[in-house]
């Protein structure tokens, strides 16, 4: 295997792709990771999957509360677990998908995660900074997305270690201001009310639960495909307990705390008209010195988010097998995603209520079964090796994973989806209002819950019918260094 010369590891900027790490170039701490956790959840999109759990699901402050902690607690569960496969073969995540869905096969999560990651949570995300910088400064919409966007791939294309000190900063800054907000929110909020004091309780029925639970299942879940990218550089004998605490630890605490900010003053505040942001920061929710330091936060919040989805996202472009012969093939990639990105938020930007919505509930159809498939496969090659089914050039297949993800992205969709654009065959109406609050989600939205399980059955069905090959036992000391991974590798 070939590894970067001794100048480009020194480079301020990044080198390489997708290549493994290897052993002389690992170094950091695992509890570094509660801040790289921590900060990327600090911005308003986090705030706004509580605000409408309250305003747009139906549910009251204390029902909504159970179903976002929930949601939060298996998102965070999941990604504690991947962050901690990082270090033993030292590739990103997307890259470890190899093993479950084959070398081709794995083009399929690696797209969906591309278009996800870098166009997808990027522009959501520039979005709601966007509103907050135009709120704060008076300048229009596109302009301010302008700033924004140049602000956070300058940050993502430095690379891997200035995004773990950047987020490692942002994380006390930015924590700082929204427990501010998130304080003056429950204070000021009607908790034991529904949306803008209206009534309690389940008032859309179980399925505004499940919607609830889902949206908070797949914003926090929605890391789960980066968690070994910002864990591939520790050492191989890094406690992987650690490694889990401290990713987990981090999502869900940001996760829950900023949720809870959201659904209290969708308590306070009506959230169906008019800039969400300028609602949040709003009197009626928090002081007037508090909401300027909380719109300037949001504005650096999704910095700090947006770091790392172009990042990943540049990863996971990488990890399809593209070939970029250049030494700066990852950090040209997340410029490119930046202006796709932009143009993408600008389009975004004049309905964020059902575009944020349905995109929440999206990340979440087809991160579950891809979770699904890949906990499966690690569980059936638990203590083998998997660096020879890594190489881009192995030619290694698994029909098993691709076939398991897709027919139950397909099924649980299917049956089960209830969105705006689309409801499942065995969903009631996607909702129905009565005296302006909802009153009816049918059976919610389950396709998260559905496709994992389904994902998880059919793999464990279909291992015997393909018998993927599961490797040898891994040596005494649990590492193998993985050769030829990206595809420019000579």
């Amino acid at each position: 295997m070939t590894t970067a010369p001794p100048a480009a590891q020194q480079s301020f900027v990044e080198q390489g792709g997708i290549e493994a790490i290897p052993l002389a170039r690992r170094h950091g701490s695992p509890w570094q990771l509660l801040a790289t956790w921590t900060a990327p959840n600090l911005e308003f999109a986090t705030i706004y999957v509580g605000i409408i759990a309250v305003a747009f699901f139906g549910l009251g402050f204390p029902q909504a509360m159970l179903a976002l902690v929930i949601g939060n607690a298996l998102g965070a569960l999941t990604h504690g677990l991947l962050s901690a496969w990082g270090p033993r073969d030292g590739v990103a995540q997307m890259v470890l998908g190899r093993v479950a869905f084959g070398t081709r096969g794995n083009i399929l999560p690696a797209g969906l995660n591309t278009v996800m990651a870098g166009l997808g949570w990027f522009a959501t995300n520039s979005v709601s900074g966007a509103f907050a910088l135009a709120t704060l400064t008076g300048m229009p919409i596109w302009l301010a997305l302008v700033v924004i966007v140049v602000v956070q791939v300058g940050v993502a294309v430095i690379g891997h270690d200035f995004v773990q000190r950047f987020e490692r900063y942002a994380a006390v800054v930015l924590g700082i201001v929204f427990l501010l907000a998130a304080v003056a929110a429950l204070v000021n909020g009607h908790l034991g009310a529904g949306s803008n004091g209206g009534p309690a309780g389940l008032t859309a029925g179980f399925g505004g639960f499940t919607v609830a639970l889902s949206a908070a299942f797949g914003y926090a879940a929605g890391w789960n495909p980066y968690a070994a990218d910002y864990t591939r550089y520790l050492p191989p004998t890094t406690s992987p307990v650690r490694i889990g605490l401290a990713a987990g630890l981090g999502n869900f605490v940001s996760c829950t705390v900023l949720m809870a900010a959201g659904a209290a003053a969708a308590t306070a505040v009506g959230f169906g008209e008019g800039n969400p942001t300028d609602l949040f920061t709003s009197g009626a929710v928090m002081p007037a010195v508090i909401g300027k330091l909380t719109l300037l936060a949001i504005f650096f919040g999704a910095i700090s988010a947006n770091a790392l989805n172009i990042y990943s996202g540049a990863m996971s472009f990488l990890a399809v097998g593209i070939r970029i012969p250049l030494a700066l093939r990852r950090a040209i990639v997340a410029g490119a995603f930046g202006v796709l990105g932009f143009v993408i938020a600008l389009i975004a930007s004049t309905d964020p209520k059902n575009s944020y919505e349905n995109f929440l509930l999206v990340i979440a159809y087809w991160i579950a079964p891809w979770l699904g498939v890949v906990l499966a496969d690690r569980y059936y090659r638990r203590g083998t090796r998997i660096a020879a089914f890594l190489a881009d050039d192995a030619r290694y297949r698994n029909p098993a994973g691709v076939i398991a993800m897709v027919v139950a992205i397909v099924l649980s969709i299917w049956l089960f989806a209830n969105q705006t654009i689309y409801t499942g065959v065995l969903v009631a109406p996607t909702e129905r209002i009565s005296g302006g609050f909802v009153t009816d989600y049918g059976v919610g939205d389950l396709t998260p819950l559905v496709g994992f399980v389904l994902a998880v059955v059919l793999y464990f069905a279909l291992v015997p019918v393909f018998k993927p090959l599961r490797g040898a036992a891994l040596p005494a000391g649990g590492y193998e260094e993985p050769a030829h991974v990206d595809a420019s590798e000579a």
